[in-house]
């Protein structure tokens, strides 16, 4: 259950504030909304409060999970399967729909590391910025500091 106030993830759009909780009557039937303002583009979304979980609205990691996403970039002994880059993206993709700090990470990882070796597609080069942005909102929140520091520290890895 989130407050208004709350600062929470929306899977494949980042984090975003709770600005309210609303009631609305629709076919006949009260719903109670979370009223969610994206913050990388101000969109407003409105998530159902008795659904908010199974479409992945959750808390923005605590700092010991910070230091799991980060070993995620780090690591440097993965296999990148040899698919066309559309298989490959859509299989990102789903990833990043997660919703997950985790996967979204394998994903920035995975796409810095294959950027190395050959051009990425256009697609694979916005999804590789998405998941980017989607990671560095998260943990200057998590850990309180300016994205600009957490911009760096990723970069610092894959340098």
């Amino acid at each position: 259950m989130f407050l208004q106030g709350d600062m929470a993830v929306y899977p494949a759009h980042g984090v975003g504030l709770i600005e309210a909780i609303e009631k609305q009557t629709i076919g006949g039937v009260d719903q109670s909304f979370y009223v969610m303002k994206i913050l990388d583009n101000d969109m407003t979304i409105m998530i159902p409060t008795a659904t908010s979980a199974n479409v992945g609205l959750r808390a923005i990691i605590s700092s010991d999970e910070v230091v799991k996403v980060i070993d995620i970039l780090k690591e440097r002994d993965i296999k990148i399967t040899a698919q066309t880059w559309n298989r490959r993206y859509r299989e990102y993709m789903e990833k990043i729909k997660t919703g997950s700090a985790f996967e979204v990470a394998v994903v920035l990882r995975d796409l810095f590391l294959l950027k190395e070796d050959k051009d990425l597609s256009y697609g694979e080069r916005k999804m590789l910025d998405t998941a980017k942005n989607l990671l560095v909102k998260e943990l200057s929140l998590a850990e309180q500091t300016e994205e600009e520091n957490i911009e760096k520290q990723i970069e610092k890895l894959f340098c």
